[in-house]
């Protein structure tokens, strides 16, 4: 497919002109001139539409931030397509494979590093990045955080007394608690999250050591659902405690009178979803406007709104979440980026096959 791009609107691009979709991206996506806004949006026009992948609720978030990105630049039609991390990763490992790749925005908790380390993507610029936290940025460029997510413990308070229920990970290790606790398998941010914030937290000995007298309690490996559903079977009674659920699931569940609690562990593991844009962009224009519009304080704003925590500092979270985080609990945060997250879940898995399996 051939591109032209109008020299006396955008100089920098005129020895582009006739060459490959995919190297007028590069050059679009990395683009840092004064005037990177209007170069977005004369091309934009031009594309006329955007596809997001994501992992975000569809109600929640994906329909409001679509509907709120068209009003702004009404001349984009932006879709979506909403799936797990996983299935995510699989449906653009597929669409590369067979040079069709749909999306023009990937997003997703995990699926940062995941996508980079397998070759899937490409760097990018936004003069955004520089409004977030460090530790929520990638010195290579090749993914931006979008929202945080903390993980704790869930428990049944028809089940487990208010004196009774685990304060610390040693306390789960209490001979009551045998074959009580579920946690959830099958996916990056579940057991191998939960070994891994361990291990970078503790060290590979003291995580050890405490791994094993963990594995005597009988977990029940949970692989039937998503961490909302595992915080669902607690609060149906299937489950007395939950490990490893987003903490902020059971206090959504509890506002509206559901008989369950959270509390986060220290050290209480956090990651970051992140976006990142595929190896080929079919809309770049358009596909970089929609990431400027996310990580803008409206887009963080709605993320907020959807009960998510914004990754941006200057954007709170809801009132009934703020319980949960870390630095407002006064409990540790251990932040696992993506790149430990893609680093150690191969070797957390083996970890949880010898032990828990």
């Amino acid at each position: 497919m051939k591109l032209s791009l109008r020299v006396a609107s955008i100089p920098l691009f005129a020895l582009l002109v006739s060459v490959s979709l995919p190297a007028q991206a590069q050059a679009v996506l990395t683009y840092k001139g004064a005037d990177r806004q209007a170069v977005l949006e004369e091309g934009a026009r031009k594309e006329g539409q955007v596809v997001l992948y994501s992992a975000a609720i569809v109600n929640q978030a994906l329909r409001p931030i679509a509907t709120a990105f068209m009003k702004k630049y009404p001349f984009i039609k932006m879709s979506f397509w909403r799936g797990d991390t996983e299935e995510i990763n699989a449906k653009l490992s597929a669409e590369t494979r067979a040079n069709n790749i749909v999306a023009d925005v990937v997003e997703g908790t995990g699926i940062g590093e995941l996508a980079v380390e397998s070759g899937l993507t490409q760097p990018y610029y936004t003069p955004l990045v520089e409004e977030f936290p460090p530790q929520y940025r990638d010195p290579r460029g090749q993914w931006t955080s979008t929202r945080v997510s903390y993980f704790g413990m869930a428990w049944n308070t028809k089940l487990v007394a208010d004196a009774d229920v685990p304060k610390s990970y040693e306390d789960l290790l209490d001979p009551k608690w045998k074959g009580k606790i579920a946690w959830r398998i099958g996916t990056s941010s579940g057991t191998p999250l939960f070994i891994t914030n361990l291990r970078l937290a503790w060290g590979e000995e003291k995580a050890r050591a405490y791994l094993e007298k963990l594995a005597q309690q009988k977990l029940i490996n949970f692989g039937s659902g998503s961490a909302r559903t595992l915080v669902d079977r607690v609060i149906a009674g299937e489950f007395p405690i939950a490990l490893n659920i987003f903490a902020h699931h059971p206090l959504i569940s509890k506002a509206k009178g559901a008989p369950v609690g959270s509390r986060l562990l220290d050290p209480a593991p956090s990651t970051a979803g992140t976006m990142v844009l595929p190896k080929v962009v079919q809309h770049p224009h358009a596909a970089l406007l929609l990431v400027d519009f996310i990580l803008s304080k409206e887009g963080q704003e709605i993320l907020s709104k959807a009960e998510y925590f914004p990754a941006r500092p200057d954007v709170a979270p809801l009132d009934i979440l703020a319980p949960i985080v870390p630095s407002r609990a006064g409990v540790p945060e251990n932040f696992v980026s993506s790149e430990n997250l893609n680093k150690y879940t191969e070797s957390s898995n083996a970890i949880f096959q010898e032990l828990f399996r």
